[in-house]
């Protein structure tokens, strides 16, 4: 299916995109091959292929989540450029 340069001019309207003459050329051609690329793989026969998530073989590789101790607050502010009441201080925003 090979699309119209007016077609292409309208998606380009759409986001927002100039096109000269010799890029609207390119992107009809571009745009086109893309587009018979999408209906060839709409064609292959995908009949009892389980969907896939991801194309390889991934596993988790964080460790399990385990309690331990906290950091203390002390440590925890030790480099806070401004502490307020065991917190960290930040400049207020808001009038």
């Amino acid at each position: 299916m090979a699309l119209t340069p007016v077609q292409v001019r309208w998606v380009a309207h759409l986001a927002r995109l100039e096109l000269s003459d010799a890029d609207l050329e390119t992107m009809t051609r571009q745009l086109s091959a893309i587009i018979d690329y999408v209906n060839q793989l709409q064609q292959v026969d995908t009949q009892g292929i389980e969907p896939l998530a991801h194309p390889l073989p991934i596993h988790n590789v964080f460790r399990d989540d385990q309690p331990a101790p906290s950091l203390p607050v002390e440590a925890a502010l030790a480099n806070a450029p401004i502490r307020r009441d065991g917190f960290y201080g930040v400049p207020a925003v808001l009038e």
